[in-house]
Order: C-alpha cells, then structure tokens, then sequence
C-alpha cells in the first residue's frame, strides 16, 4: 500500500483499509472481540484512553498487545499495586559519573501503548500521576519536563469482584478516559474455538500490518469528517437525557458531549465514510456514557445499570434521518 504522505491527505477509504489489516491481524490471535477491538482503534484514532473492565483471563492483556504489535508500537505494562509510586511510572533522575551530571531514567509510561493492571489498586497518588500524563501528554521529572511518545494511549483495566485493598477512580478520574468497555466471557462457540487455536495462538507471531504514521495520519483526519446539524442535535439531545433521566443522580458533561462526537468521527473513518451517521453515534454511546453516569442509590440497589439506562435513551430519541451531508 501507499504510504499516506503520498497520497491525498484526506482519505477516509485509507483509514478503512488500514483499519481492516489491523483488525483481521488483531483477530488470527483474539476471537470473538471485533467490536472491543474496533473500540480500542477508535480511541487510538481519537487520541483517548481506554479504560477495560473485566474478570481475570478474557485477554484484556493479550488484546491490547496484539494492537500494539499489529500496528508497530511500543509497548509496555505496569502491573498496579499498593506501593507503586509515581517516580515508578514516570522515572527518575540518577546521577552518571561519567557525565558527573544528572540524566533521566525514564519509566514505563514512555511508550505508545501503555497497559496499566488493575489501576484501582494503585495509590490515588500514583493514579494521580498517570492521569495527568495521560492528559497532559507529558510528564515532569525532578522539574524537567519530558513529552511522550506520540501516538500515546493508556489502557487502563479493572477487576469489577475483587473490592479488597484497592483505591475506587474518583467520578472525575474516570471522565479522563475516552471509552470504558466491558469485556465479557466468551460465548459457548467463541470459548470453543478459542480451545481449538490454543496451540496456533501460543506459537503466532504477530507481524506489524501498519506503522506509527498511519495511525498519526489517521488522527489528522478526523477534524475533515462532516457532521450535519441533526447529528450534533442528536448527541446532544442523548447526552442530555442522561442528565435527566429519573434513575440518574450525575450525568454526562459537556465532555462526555465531545467524546462521543469525536469517536464517532473517528469511527466513521473505521468504516471508511467522510461523515458520520447515527448507526456511527450509537455504536460508541455505550463505550462513551457508560462510566459518566452515576445511577442514584436506590436506582442501583435494584440492579439498574449505566447500559440499561442508555438502551433506554436510545431507544427513545428519534434517529435523525441518514444522508451525506454537504
């Protein structure tokens, strides 16, 4: 294929195929996530983090590497315990001799894709540490600032049993992430085929399919894809409603308002379209709004859920009608 610099620089079709080198590499290893994967793309196209939310052993490790050497990142994984401290993720300065001066050692977060385990059971000052690189896109080392790598994602994931010596994300560290994703146990068939491959998928090498510049190239494209009015009408009227629902005590902000228009632009790319249409805006509402509502306490004795309140939600604004706009 072309490289992108030779080509026009607003290629939608571009961004379709090397997103479907990407999720067919990605799927020769994991089976049965494609919409999880095509999530994670997303938020990697939109310059977001992910946040991933699942039991032990559904391969929310295995997912977020097979990305990163699909697409020839860097790659790192910090493991969160309790007395992980910052300088453990961002480095330090140590003295070298032979330079009788001070130099950085940097950290793990110095990567493209950065997994970090189970992040409640890190120390709200060390996750403090990693949501301002993951905002700032830079981080201080004994007052010298270092920026990160660029394309830069955070994949942060959660166990949702083991309550036990971890730290709960405050509601506005969890607005920091772009998309939360619940990962599932697999289906029946999936689990199966899954037992079939296990050899196949332990001996695979996953060989790069697209390069740092693609990704780069795709994320310049996403300010260029066309929204109509009654689609900006339509993310907010469903932002809105989470305000207003009767089971919510806090709802999506302005922010969650910006994050859904952004991923449904870059999905639109996914798909290789110039503009977005509503099936684009429903399919990263859940991703975008489940972790930015706060369900009120009776609402959630009685086992209501952020997802079920959003299937309301859309299931009650009208859809605008599909067209290309001009």
């Amino acid at each position: 294929m072309q490289p992108i610099s030779s080509r026009n620089r607003f290629d939608p079709e571009y961004a379709a195929q090397v997103s479907r080198r990407i999720i067919e590499n990605v799927s020769k290893i994991i089976v049965g996530k494609t919409d999880i994967i095509k999530q994670i793309l997303v938020t990697l196209y939109s310059g977001g983090h992910v946040l991933l939310e699942g039991v032990p052993g559904v391969a929310k490790t295995l997912i977020a590497k097979t990305i990163a050497r699909s697409v020839a990142l860097t790659y790192s994984r910090i493991q969160a315990t309790p007395d992980l401290l910052p300088s453990d993720i961002i480095g330090t300065m140590i003295f070298d001799p032979r330079i009788n001066d001070f130099k950085p050692r940097k950290g793990p977060i110095f990567a493209n894709i950065v997994l970090f385990d189970e992040i409640n059971r890190a120390s709200p000052r060390t996750q403090s540490a990693l949501l301002e690189a993951m905002q700032e896109k830079q981080v201080t080392i004994e007052g010298v600032t270092f920026k990160l790598p660029s394309p830069f994602m955070v994949i942060a994931t959660m166990n949702p049993i083991e309550m036990e010596g971890t730290f709960p994300l405050p509601e506005a560290q969890l607005d920091r992430f772009l998309i939360k994703l619940i990962v599932d146990y697999p289906s029946y068939d999936e689990e199966k085929e899954v037992l079939r491959r296990i050899h196949t998928i332990e001996k695979f090498q996953v060989e790069p399919v697209a390069s740092a510049t693609d990704i780069l190239a795709i994320q310049s494209m996403i300010p260029q894809v066309t929204v109509s009015e009654e689609i900006l009408d339509y993310i907010l009227k469903i932002v809105k409603a989470t305000r207003e629902h009767r089971h919510v005590k806090l709802g999506g902000s302005p922010r969650a308002s910006i994050s859904l228009l952004l991923t449904s632009k870059a999905y639109a790319l996914l798909n290789g379209r110039s503009y977005v249409v509503p099936d684009d805006v429903k399919f990263m509402a859940k991703p975008v709004l489940r972790h930015r509502i706060l369900i009120k306490p009776e609402a959630e004795f009685e086992g209501i859920t952020p997802d079920q309140i959003i299937d309301e939600i859309l299931a009650k604004i009208p859809v605008p009608t599909p067209g290309v706009p001009t």
